[in-house]
């Protein structure tokens, strides 16, 4: 039995929808093929808006582009603890993260610029916009997140899939790093002392932030 084989079983014990392990197997191995091309899709599109800004404006807004795919044991963990029935069909409905891809931009209005033109292409369906930076969560985690739909062609059919685009700048991703490695460090239960810092780190990044791009636009205008 295959470690996701041995997965499902533990997640699904007797269910009856998962029987067939082996055809399971196949089709997890199908899904993450194209949430892998999804991801090349839009990474085509970002570099493309990336190009055009460096030929108009001389100077590229985005810094650098990561992407993920979730692995299956992490999927079926998520599906198994919201109670999604384990099958591909709730995966695709379900799951709006398998594929993600992360945007760092220089500064704070790049982040809008590149998602306004992202969401504007014809083929790009917006299912969700979280605006983290507008409205920071409690820890004080800002970043821009996009939940997109997009169609990918295979050699016998076009597949529309979800990928979520989050869009953040260099100080930004910078905390949100740390933020999670001090947060896996204390089983995601930092002290009430830490939480406060790392709440006042996050202000203090974008305070700079802010005083960055003003510095760069006195300096466009001289």
């Amino acid at each position: 039995m295959t470690e996701l084989e041995k997965i499902l079983s533990a997640l699904g014990g007797d269910d009856e929808e998962i029987v067939d392990y082996t055809q399971m197997r196949r089709d997890f191995e199908e899904a993450m093929m194209m949430y892998a091309g999804a991801i090349r899709e839009v990474r085509t599109k970002l570099e493309v808006l990336n190009d055009e800004f460096k030929i108009r404006s001389r100077r590229n807004p985005i810094h650098y582009i990561n992407s993920r795919i979730k692995t299956p044991a992490s999927i079926l963990e998520k599906m198994h603890r919201r109670g999604y029935p384990v099958t591909m069909e709730s995966l695709r409905e379900n799951m709006h993260d398998i594929a993600g891809v992360r945007v760092i931009c220089a500064y704070g209005s790049d982040i809008y610029s590149i998602a306004e033109m992202l969401m504007k292409q014809d083929d790009v369906m917006v299912l969700m916009v979280k605006d983290y930076i507008k409205n920071p969560k409690a820890n004080g985690y800002r970043s821009l997140h996009l939940v997109i739909e997009i169609p990918v062609y295979f050699s016998d059919k076009k597949q529309f899939l979800k990928v979520e685009v989050q869009i953040r700048t260099m100080a930004m991703d910078f905390w949100a790093s740390l933020e999670h490695q001090i947060r896996y460090k204390t089983d995601g239960k930092p002290s009430e002392e830490i939480s406060n810092e790392l709440r006042e780190c996050a202000e203090i990044i974008h305070d700079t932030d802010a005083k960055m791009e003003r510095l760069y636009t006195m300096m466009q205008s001289l």
